[in-house]
């Protein structure tokens, strides 16, 4: 769970650091809502640049930031909603943006969920303390900007197979860099980076996005919020939420489903990954190219019981996309074949994950047979910024996107995209998931063997946790009452 235990002589020096920098912590509610965030505060931020390593970008952590790199203001959920030309499905499908966060990538947000709990406890000292942060890509990066905003040094561990980008701009932000053997599926080799540091002595914590509860926290409290939001909004009479469609990753973005659930009962939440490493599916195993998705085990806050579907993408589909998405070629492709001048400017909202979600979301609404009155939200985790060398690498390994390659990935990819691979889980089909849980972190990670049967059969643990964002607030504002002070 996440420990609230307050830590008061920590808590003095938190403080210190928080006063010299002139830092305010925002709530859960302010992220959720942005109309309680301070007006001063949104005055300042009027002369301060989306990415800019300044502490007032702690309070743009949020789906509601008006989508410009500088000087924005707080609006409407950023979101898509993608039509039938390019769908090839009647189902209403719409990704929330998550570009338009600090650093391109919701995955800031998780971070936070992770590091202010302890932080305000008094539990993470940034005076004296490393944060370090595991992740398969756009995790540490937000962990890396959270901890330069908040004036901690970090540590950023992640696959050394991952995007250019990101290292390029790790390098300006974070402390440390490890790289770790692998890729995208490589997630154990991060844990036993992690394990090497814990012995090491030094003074660090880790803040591992895979058992934090506050990943799960931020995005059932912020993430779920901000779709329920976007449904109200697009839904006319009769048109109701179906279907909530994400590959699992951390299982950090999931849990956003479990918030769907009680607020529109009957949402089916459905969980991706990729068909070369087929864990959820076959209890597989295996190497993919769908950046950020980290697989071969399943997330300690996963609340698999809550898991409607598993859904399998072929990488190489989520590959192709990328390049139909964003090369001249295959633009070009699109519009002839019908598909809106405004739809194509969206497309590069979404990166290689982002695509496979949308991949996702066609599946479950050809599953389920959807028509026009159905919605299904998927997430654009990322943006095209981070992958442009991945389209370079492509270039020079497969040659020049051409008309044909357009058309092939159109066809065979997009609009022939079937049901091999979809799955729906019945209630051992779910126990057996979860069951993996097991071998990863009660004999690898030291959980207990209590904390998983509770994850089961306790039908408290996990609505306990969700309980637990006032609580977090009233810890924060008393913070920087603290820090006021």
């Amino acid at each position: 769970m996440i420990d609230l235990t307050l830590n008061e002589a920590t808590l003095d020096s938190a403080a210190a650091v928080a006063r010299d920098r002139g830092i305010g912590i925002p709530t859960f509610a302010m992220m959720r809502d942005p109309s309680l965030i301070p007006d001063e505060v949104k005055t300042s931020l009027k002369d301060i640049g989306l990415w800019d390593l300044h502490p007032l970008n702690l309070y743009r952590i949020s789906w509601h930031n008006e989508p410009t790199v500088d000087g924005g203001g707080f609006g409407g959920v950023n979101y898509v909603e993608w039509p039938s030309s390019l769908t090839g499905v009647s189902a209403r499908i719409v990704s929330l943006v998550g570009k338009w966060f600090p650093t391109g990538a919701h995955k800031v947000g998780a971070a936070f969920g992770c590091l202010v709990p302890r932080l305000v406890t008094g539990q993470f000292d940034p005076a004296t303390q490393k944060a370090v942060w595991p992740s398969t890509g756009n995790y540490c990066r937000g962990g890396a900007f959270d901890s330069n905003l908040l004036g901690c040094e970090s540590i950023a561990i992640l696959p050394e197979g991952m995007s250019r980008e990101r290292f390029a701009w790790l390098e300006k932000v974070a402390g440390e860099i490890i790289k770790t053997p692998g890729s995208e599926s490589n997630v154990k080799e991060i844990f036993d980076k992690c394990n090497e540091l814990r012995a090491s002595g030094e003074d660090l914590i880790i803040f591992n996005q895979f058992d934090e509860f506050g990943n799960y926290l931020w995005h059932h409290t912020v993430t779920g919020p901000a779709i329920a939001e976007v449904v109200e909004a697009i839904a006319g009479e009769g048109d109701r939420l179906r279907g909530y469609a994400v590959t699992t990753g951390s299982a950090g973005t999931i849990a956003a489903g479990d918030y769907l659930k009680q607020h529109y009962p009957g949402t089916v939440i459905a969980a991706g990954e990729a068909a070369q490493c087929p864990t959820i599916l076959y209890n597989g195993f295996g190497e993919h190219r769908i950046e950020g998705i980290g697989d071969k085990h399943i997330p300690w806050v996963h609340n698999v019981k809550n898991t409607d579907m598993a859904i399998g993408l072929d990488d190489e589909a989520a590959m192709a996309l990328t390049r139909l998405f964003n090369e001249p070629a295959g633009l070009e492709y699109l519009a002839a074949a019908g598909v809106d001048d405004a739809t194509i400017g969206y497309l590069p909202l979404m990166g290689i994950s982002g695509a496979a979600n949308l991949l996702s979301a066609i599946k479950v609404a050809k599953h389920y047979e959807m028509t026009s009155r159905d919605i299904v939200v998927t997430i654009a985790t990322d943006s095209m910024e981070m992958y442009g060398s991945r389209l370079a690498e492509l270039t020079e390994d497969r040659g020049t996107f051409d008309a044909t390659d357009a058309a092939v990935a159109h066809h065979r990819y997009l609009l022939g995209t079937g049901l091999e691979h979809v799955h729906e889980l019945g209630y051992y089909d779910r126990k057996r998931i979860h069951n993996l849980k097991y071998y990863t972190w009660v004999e690898q990670q030291g959980k207990t063997y209590e904390e998983i049967q509770a994850q089961w059969y306790d039908e408290d643990y996990w609505t306990s946790i969700q309980r637990m964002a006032d609580p977090i607030d009233e810890l924060i504002t008393a913070f920087n009452e603290r820090v006021a002070g």
